[in-house]
């Protein structure tokens, strides 16, 4: 069989010891596997496998269907709940429950309503290990409401002006579908200027003549019913300018009233209104937020996030940019939003505050938990939310603070700490989170059980694998307590090593590379304190499958015939297929295609015959595939030269064998019409590096034979590549193999180095010759050495073919002559050159002395030092380092340790610069000198002290308590002092309005001052300060700072005076007052008003001629005005010559009465096209066909609903 590959491994910790793999039991690591025949035996408390939604909304129309299915050992049995009392479905006839289920089947189509079961229903799944518990589910009929009865006046408007036609449909549970139809079932157009909106209504930014029709009609679909309900059809008549001046003229010839054109517009917001609003969404749902403006020419619609940016891949876009939806909303999409509307003459916009709350969702849900007796465990229960949920437990449905004691449990909040279980402990626990959105119920039980190991992997299972791939030999345990885990191999071989082996969580065994000797029986045990239990499984290690003649690439003639070879080897235990394909696809069938074994012919070549030709050679455990382009190309009656690489030299002879040289002779190949310019050589050592060719000589293009230089101890074989002006040819076959006799090493090792890892060694390290280097078999090398300045004899040793040699038993730090010599059995390499090294190095022994400090100002000081002798330095020479530290400040007078700073100086320096020192400190340092092993002992401690310096500038400074005259001062002194401060000085002078600087004052402050109050200012005055402290250096950085006296006695204080921002005015100004620009503002505001009431009466209560006739001749037939209609509307018949009936100037004195409108069939919608039913409901059977989506528009406008899930109307 075919081994699959782990998603997930795990490596135990290093050791040669025999491995067990211990799966320790922690808090819940035993599952139970799915597997029946286990499933069978195990007592199991129940689980709830499948329920019905939390908000389950029916259909009236149907019988009710309840789900509750659950699982467990012994199967439970189960019970309901009807709105929190216990529901006895024996009483009520029309209620069953299934079989083997608690799934209840409520009988309302023969008789009874969906309205009698309404409420909420919970199920209990109980058997004798407890009790598991669904949701609470809410039962609710669906709902598809009539449109009350309404009377829609007919609408008429002016070209240009905005209009929201209302749709206001029922109430229905689900909410509805909204959409916008004629009388032919046709949706309306919408566009940028006309669109619906998320409430349903329709919003037109400014109606177009076009917009004329008498079928506006709103339809509300309810999904769960499938009906379709409609409004009264809206008639709307928009009159042009033109067509409005034509009709005052025919009925007010003697008049100049005249309508002007609709005027261009700025966008004002039809919804939603005022400036900003507030918008709550729940986590996870759809946030949509709309924004329609109208104006003339039509606004467009952008958003933007204020501090932030809209996610790229969450945000959604629809009717027209209108509506803004970010799916999937989080907290963190919680912000403001400001939608912007934007036409030729200006722009608005409205901020829309969101903020997104969260119903409680899972951080870590309780996992049932599997104990054994006297085991441990823990149920951890963590959900979050917005505002934050409580957490509650039950155990087996009942709160568990009434529910029974069980001693082996203690609940810490969102968890329960189980100890020492036992099998009475096995309990269902339900945790409930809940806030004021809603709630998450989950089971999870606790089994206590004892079972001993069980293997459910099939015995003598047959693994059978590709060699260099990875195995995996499974094994599948259960027990109670977890058992451990061990593999053995063979009938009587030892356990298992990691080293080797990788054993994983769940007992499967990986061989990370099969290799034939990984062929046998392994055997697999489980172990704990009730049992053990074993199972054999067997490996076989099969040969890869490879393609040993590849498919070439071939450039044929029209109607010529070709092959492509595909020599395959395989396991010999496996059987191969192999097959061949076209462009990835199955072979044309066509018997030009002839497959053989090994090969494919195509005969009679066509140009569709092109392309690239796959062979794959398959086996049950593998595939190899190889593949090669075929090109087509016209026949030529007469073929032009091809120029191109040379074909490969041939026939490659060796004469001449000597130890040393060798003659190669060879047969040029076809020049392919561009002439040989050289011939390359190369050589392959079959002895050292088989497979390997390298560069041996090159003779030019006129010679076919060459005299070659050959070495020692090489079994040589040669080729010969061509090359001329095109490319070099494919090399030749290789020649016969040449082997040369064995010398003496002609060289010796290179990179010779003696250095010490240890105080008492010497390691001699060089680069060792390869194997072409060493001119015979048996090398070997020669190592000696002596002191480089005692009278010693040379020591040598004879080592193997190795790279290092370490000389132990040596004095520190000595230097020594080195060299090292190769050999072969035939001889020694020539004698070698000599290098000096020496022996390891130990730390220092003595530590500098006579160390002096040399202060140069108050943070650099120069420090001097006697080196130490050479021979105390055992080692290289480093540098010398310094430690040093601030020991004490002064201006504090306190200890306190500090992290140590550390400069180092190369070579054999004595003397050194500190920089970077604090002033007014006390300083420690000392000196050791450094080699290759590290640091000597350091020098006794030498403490010195640094000047005064002058301070830094005070921490802050602050102006507060302005008055008339005066102005108090309050600073922080300077955080680094450096010194005993003497004082401070405080420079300040005044500035004019001109922002000119007046003279200059200095005052003197005690340095124990952090406060100063400065009188006799002048009044409604800006100053500025420079205020700075003093040591006896001198003085430090200054801080700046200025302020305003105030303007009179109640104190008016200018922003910010407390912080030293004071920003008041400079001169004290009846223009500049607040009351006196109120007042003006009051006077300007009400002669506006006047002006424009004026205006109006002129307009439509002046004494003109036209007014006075009809002040004087009343015509009794003149109509009211409607008082619900702002448009000019309809006219008299032109016939009867008589003045305006709507819009007319009426005088003022006169009394304006609402007319009556006449019915007309269109309230009632009789004009309209369709079937109804007896209650005017439109019911509409969807057979699947779908109407063509408009490129955009407003495709819901349900209200958002955590039981609602509408489709849109297609």
């Amino acid at each position: 069989m075919q081994l699959k590959i782990m998603p997930k491994k795990k490596r135990l910790s290093a050791g040669r010891v025999p491995l067990i793999l211990f799966l320790c039991q922690t808090i819940s690591a035993l599952e139970v596997p799915l597997d029946p025949k286990l499933l069978e035996d195990l007592v199991q408390p129940p689980t709830i496998t499948h329920q019905s939604p939390k908000d389950y909304i029916i259909d009236p129309r149907e019988n009710i269907v309840i789900q509750c299915e659950a699982k467990g050992k012994p199967p439970p049995s189960f019970s309901w709940t009807r709105n929190g009392t216990h529901f006895d479905i024996d009483k009520d006839p029309l209620v069953t429950m299934k079989p083997d289920s608690g799934t209840l089947i409520i009988n309302i189509m023969s008789e009874g309503k969906a309205e009698t079961y309404e409420g909420v229903y919970q199920c209990t799944a109980r058997n004798e290990r407890g009790a598991a518990i669904s949701n609470n589910i809410v039962i609710r009929p669906s709902r598809s409401p009539l449109w009350t009865k309404e009377k829609l006046e007919p609408i008429t408007l002016q070209n240009g002006q905005p209009l929201v036609l209302p749709c206001r449909p029922p109430i229905g549970l689900p909410p509805a579908i909204i959409f916008w139809m004629d009388n032919s079932f046709q949706r309306l157009p919408q566009s940028e200027r006309v669109s619906q909106g998320l409430n349903g209504d329709l919003y037109f930014s400014n109606v177009l003549p076009e917009d004329t029709r008498e079928d506006y009609i709103c339809y509300a679909r309810f999904n769960h019913t499938q009906t379709i309900q409609q409004k009264q059809p809206i008639s709307l008549k928009v009159i042009s300018v033109d067509e409005l001046n034509d009709t005052i003229a025919a009925n007010l010839s003697d008049t100049e009233f005249y309508a002007k054109s609709s005027r261009e517009r700025p966008p004002t917001f039809l919804t939603p209104e005022g400036n900003a609003s507030h918008k709550e969404e729940l986590r996870g749902n759809v946030l949509s937020l709309e924004c329609i403006a109208e104006g003339l020419p039509t606004p467009l619609i952008y958003w933007i996030k204020e501090d932030g940016t809209l996610p790229t891949n969450r945000t959604v876009y629809r009717n027209f940019q209108k509506t803004l939806q970010i799916i999937q909303v989080s907290e963190a999409d919680s912000g403001n939003y400001q939608c912007i509307a934007k036409n030729a003459l200006g722009a608005i916009h409205h901020t829309i505050s969101v903020t997104v709350k969260a119903a409680p969702y899972w951080i870590m849900a309780p996992q049932n938990l599997v104990l054994s007796p006297g085991e441990d465990g823990t149920l951890i229960c963590r959900a979050n939310g917005n505002p934050k949920p409580r957490i509650s437990w039950l155990t087996n449905g009942v709160p568990i603070e009434i529910a029974p004691d069980d001693p082996s449990r203690r609940i810490d909040g969102d968890t329960i700490i189980f100890s020492n279980v036992q099998e009475r402990s096995s309990a269902v626990y339900q945790c409930n989170a809940s806030n004021e959105y809603g709630y998450l119920l989950a089971n999870a039980f606790v089994n206590v059980l004892a079972e001993p190991p069980r293997i459910l992997t099939s015995a003598n299972t047959l693994y059978q694998v590709i060699a260099n791939r990875p195995a995996f030999l499974d094994c599948a345990f259960f027990g109670s307590p977890l058992p451990t885990i061990e593999w053995f191999k063979g009938a009587k071989g030892s356990a298992l090593h990691e080293d080797i082996y990788v054993f994983h969580e769940n007992g499967t065994l990986e061989i990370p590379v099969a290799q034939k000797d990984n062929t046998g029986t392994y055997t697999c045990v489980a172990r704990n304190k009730l049992g053990t239990a074993k199972n054999e499984v067997h490996v076989e290690v099969k040969d890869p499958t490879r393609i040993i003649e590849q498919p070439e690439y071939a450039v044929v003639q029209r109607g010529s015939t070709v092959s492509f070879e595909c020599r395959v080897k395989h396991d010999h235990t496996l059987i191969a297929t192999v097959t061949w394909l076209k462009d990835n696809g199955e072979l044309p069938n066509d018997e030009r295609f002839t497959v053989a074994k090994d090969h494919l012919v195509v005969t009679d070549v066509r140009d569709d015959d092109g392309g690239t030709y796959t062979c794959v050679a398959n086996t049950t455990l593998d595939d190899v595939s190889a593949s090669a382009v075929l090109s087509v190309v016209a026949p030529t009656p007469t073929p032009a030269p091809i120029y191109d690489v040379p074909n490969p030299p041939f026939d490659l002879e060796l004469t001449s064998q000597l130890d040393t040289s060798v003659q190669l002779s060879w047969t040029p190949g076809d020049d392919n019409n561009s002439p040989i310019t050289k011939f390359i050589i190369e050589y392959e050592d079959a002895m050292h590096e088989a497979g390997l060719w390298h560069h041996q000589a090159e003779v030019s293009g006129t010679q076919t034979t060459a005299q070659l230089k050959l070495s020692p101890y090489v079994n040589y074989s040669f080729r010969v590549m061509a090359e001329n002006s095109i490319g070099r040819s494919l090399p030749s076959e290789a020649s016969e193999q040449y082997q040369t006799k064995a010398a003496e090493p002609d060289k010796n090792p290179t990179a010779v180095e003696g250095l010490g890892s240890e105080p008492d060694n010497l390691v001699i390290t060089w680069k060792p010759l390869n194997g072409f280097e060493s001119n015979g078999p048996g090398l070997q090398y020669k190592v000696s050495w002596r002191q480089k300045d005692g009278d010693d004899e040379w020591t040598s040793v004879v080592v193997a073919n190795v790279s290092k040699y370490i000389v132990s038993g040596t004095p520190t730090f000595v230097p020594y002559l080195i060299k090292v010599q190769a050999l072969n059995v035939v001889g020694f390499a020539p004698e070698p050159a000599v290098v000096m090294g020496h022996s390891g190095e130990d730390l220092p022994m003595v530590a500098p002395g006579n160390v002096r400090v040399n202060v140069v100002n108050s943070t650099l000081a120069e420090v001097h030092w006697d080196p130490v002798p050479l021979k105390s330095i055992r080692g290289h020479l480093q540098g010398y380092r310094i430690y040093y530290w601030k020991a004490q400040s002064s201006s504090q007078r306190n200890r306190r340790h500090i992290e140590k700073k550390i400069l180092t100086f190369q070579g054999s320096k004595t003397h050194g610069m500190l920089p970077g020192l604090e002033p007014f400190s006390h300083y420690t340092l000392n000196v050791r000198v450094v080699n290759g092993k590290g640091e000597g002992p350091a020098s006794p401690d030498r403490a010195f002290s640094t000047p005064e310096g002058v301070p830094s500038a005070p921490s802050s400074l602050k102006i507060v308590n302005p008055t008339l005259d005066s102005l108090t001062l309050e600073w922080d002194p300077p955080s680094h002092p450096n010194g005993l401060l003497t004082e401070y000085t405080l420079k300040y002078q005044p500035i004019n309005s001109t922002h000119e600087l007046g003279p200059l004052i200095d005052l003197k402050i005690p340095a124990n001052k952090t406060r100063w109050t400065l009188k006799n200012l002048n009044f409604s005055t800006r100053y500025k300060f420079y205020f700075y402290a003093q040591t006896s250096v001198g003085p430090g950085s200054q801080i700046t700072e200025e302020a305003v006296t105030t303007v009179d006695e109640a104190g008016i204080l200018p922003p910010d005076v407390g912080a030293g921002k004071a920003m008041a005015s400079r001169q004290v100004d009846i223009a500049t007052q607040g009351w006196f620009i109120g007042l003006m503002c009051a006077v300007a505001l009400l002669i506006l008003i006047l002006l424009i009431v004026c205006f109006i009466r002129r307009n439509k209560g002046g004494k003109y001629p036209v007014k006075e006739k009809e002040d004087a001749h009343a015509d009794p037939e003149i109509q009211p005005m409607k008082e619900d209609d702002g448009t000019f509307g309809e006219y008299s018949d032109a016939e009867d010559h008589k003045p305006l009936k709507k819009g007319s100037r009426t005088p003022s004195d006169r009394t304006v009465k609402k007319e009556d409108s006449d019915d007309s069939l269109v309230d009632y919608g009789e004009g309209v096209n369709g079937q109804f039913n007896e209650d005017g409901s439109f019911i509409g059977q969807y057979s699947g066909k779908k109407e063509k989506e408009p490129a955009e528009g407003n495709e819901s406008s349900e209200a958002p609903s955590p039981v609602n899930a509408m489709n849109s109307f297609v």
